[in-house]
């Protein structure tokens, strides 16, 4: 099997006991843990669970081996810990960055700025952006969303992003009529605000061709410099963004078997 894009590596968070999947913790950490052991596993990215059901989560993981986990947490609290679980990050709103794990302090939208980069970096924390959600309002427009990862990127911090992220390319869903962003999207606008180029056009894109034929011209230097910033995306179906890619060409069906 030949080696694969770097740009995918590890980028899925498995968020799959989140709204709108929901899916029940004990079946969601079986899921996990198969993927772990088949071809997906290069893929995946950690297990994401809240600190409200972190004991539901230590129970589902009892007779295996450790679930490798990113922890939600509401603010600044005391990390549990479990035989069970592998703590890998702490995400959340108003987090003080200390320690081993890497700490996402998730900030609104519409309210990252230069200074407030600035002090997440130099106090060793990362970034979470929130791209979507259950309501029309929890989608940032794309100039919301290309003003925040041109600041992310241009004051050198690393960031994750959750929620609305399942397909490939920015579209309208034509159930809910909320206007979801693309992955590939965010991996080529990061790729262009690197470059010193305007995003927001990228961002916007809902060519699926031109925006895939862009991120598989990305090449191995600059796809290394998108992933130190752009570190994965939070999905409540690790199978829909990776059907995205084998749609797209970018992934092949032999790179899973």
């Amino acid at each position: 099997m030949k080696a694969l894009n770097p740009l995918f590596l590890r980028l899925f968070d498995d968020a799959a006991i989140f709204p709108p999947g929901n899916v029940p913790m004990a079946e969601a950490v079986a899921a996990h843990r198969e993927r772990q052991s088949s071809p997906l596993a290069p893929l995946l990215g950690p297990f994401v669970c809240s600190l409200a059901r972190w004991d539901e989560l230590v129970a589902a993981a009892a007779g295996g081996p450790p679930v490798p986990v990113s922890l939600v947490l509401p603010g600044p609290a005391d990390l549990p810990e479990a035989a069970e679980v592998h703590l890998v990050a702490v995400e959340g709103p108003g987090l003080t960055p200390g320690g081993a794990l890497p700490a996402y302090t998730e900030i609104p939208c519409a309210e990252i700025t230069a200074t407030r980069v600035a002090a997440l970096r130099d106090a060793g924390s990362r970034l979470k952006i929130r791209t979507g959600g259950v309501r029309a309002d929890a989608f940032p427009t794309e100039a919301q969303l290309a003003r925040a990862l041109w600041t992310a990127v241009r004051g050198g911090i690393a960031f994750k992003l959750t929620a609305g992220l399942h397909d490939p390319v920015r579209h309208r869903d034509p159930v809910t009529g909320f206007e979801h962003h693309g992955y590939l999207n965010v991996i080529l606008a990061t790729a262009q605000a690197l470059q010193g180029y305007d995003i927001e056009r990228a961002l916007a894109d809902q060519d699926g061709e031109r925006v895939a034929a862009a991120v598989g011209g990305i090449d191995e230097v600059l796809a290394k410099a998108v992933r130190h910033h752009f570190v994965s995306f939070g999905t409540c179906s690790v199978s829909e963004p990776v059907d995205g890619l084998l749609h797209h060409g970018l992934l092949l069906p032999e790179d899973l078997s």
